[in-house]
């Protein structure tokens, strides 16, 4: 398992790494509908703090594996069955998830992260024999991360009141091993293969939270026919994902990657940033879903909670997107403040009665002000 070359032409994503990340779509469709529940139920707080906690796990995994698999991927049968480990462990973790939403249950979550943590040591250790000259940067990694699963492990015997703290505590823990372990050594990743796995988790997100949503619509149809906001809501939330989606793929991010963000202090925040825009994105279908509970008085929340579950994620997407992916490419103030200025506006929506439609129109009527002067 030597290191693949970063400047290898044609590098593309691999079925197997196709299969990896539709498994772990079902780990955030579970997240996702929990975060709907608990909005429809009035439970904003608790249910953003558990979103963001559980979207966490699914997200670093799913980010550790795909840089490692960036720079190391012999495709060999052992190589295979390591990632399968893996695969089976997104499954585990995917069903501990509506358990750790409803009753604070971790052990199922944390087993499935387990499963799929130790399978990545495994293969850091692989990398370590067999790569030499990064050596002390693979056995980093492979240490780094055994440490932080004894650190969750130990959290499951931890009373409950010390539990959150602790939580903070590990999340702070796994951020640092990357930054500590390439002190060592910059992994041998590929810009344009990176650029590519974070698009296509951001279509799967993307269409995940379509698809959460369109569900939740068509319930509501059945329940309350020709209902006049829920047009609203089905039309603004379209808007939503097709400007989402535009923004997102306004700039190749191959280009950043191969040049900007090689540097590491530059680096990270993009990889990092994009757990915003991940589950923000994941988060907005469960935010039209709950309003369309609240369109049908089948929800406990008030107008104004119900239409920010709509607009808060779309701002976070937006102002996101912004920041670590498309504002390295703007050079006048005209251009860079366009971006607050709608994310503004999107949160502003939230007061309106049709704050779908609204947040909708903003981000269509901004995908414009980017789009034509371009052309």
């Amino acid at each position: 398992m030597v290191g693949r070359n970063p400047g290898e032409p044609h590098r593309a994503a691999t079925s197997l790494e196709l299969f990896f990340d539709l498994c772990f779509v079902v780990a955030v469709a579970q997240a996702s509908a929990s975060l709907h529940e608990a909005l429809t139920e009035g439970h904003h707080a608790g249910g953003v703090l558990r979103f963001a906690l559980v979207f966490f796990a699914i997200w670093w995994a799913w980010m550790n594996f795909t840089w490692f698999a960036s720079a190391y991927d012999p495709g060999d049968v052992a190589y295979r069955l390591t990632v399968l480990v893996q695969i089976t462990g997104s499954l585990v973790l995917a069903a501990g998830v509506r358990r750790a939403f409803e009753d604070g249950d971790l052990y199922v979550i944390t087993l499935g992260y387990v499963v799929l943590r130790t399978a990545l040591a495994t293969l850091w250790l692989r990398a370590a024999l067999s790569d030499p000259a990064r050596r002390r940067t693979a056995l980093r990694f492979a240490a780094g991360v055994t440490a932080c699963q004894l650190g969750w492990v130990a959290l499951l015997f931890v009373p409950v009141p010390v539990r959150l703290p602790g939580i903070v505590v590990m999340v702070l823990a796994e951020l640092s091993v990357p930054v500590w372990a390439q002190t060592a050594g910059m992994t041998p990743w590929h810009p344009r293969h990176i650029a590519e796995r974070y698009e296509l988790f951001t279509l799967i997100v993307l269409g995940e939270s379509v698809s959460a949503a369109t569900v939740a619509v068509r319930g509501a149809f059945d329940r309350h026919h020709g209902t006049g906001s829920l047009y609203a809501l089905a039309a603004g939330g379209l808007l939503m994902a097709f400007a989402m989606w535009w923004l997102y793929f306004a700039r190749p991010a191959h280009t950043l990657l191969a040049t900007t963000y090689q540097v590491r202090h530059r680096r990270f925040p993009w990889a990092y940033g994009h757990y915003l825009i991940f589950a923000s994105a994941a988060a907005e279908g469960a935010g039209l879903a709950a309003y369309a509970d609240h369109v049908t008085r089948h929800g406990g929340a008030s107008p104004i909670a119900a239409g920010a579950a709509v607009t808060v994620p779309a701002a976070v997407f937006l102002i996101t997107v912004w920041g670590v992916h498309l504002r390295p490419h703007q050079r006048s103030l005209g251009e860079r403040i366009v971006f607050p200025v709608a994310a503004v506006g999107v949160l502003a929506a939230a007061w309106s009665p049709a704050p779908a439609l609204l947040a909708g129109a903003l981000l269509a009527g901004l995908v414009a002000i980017v789009t034509v002067p371009r052309r």
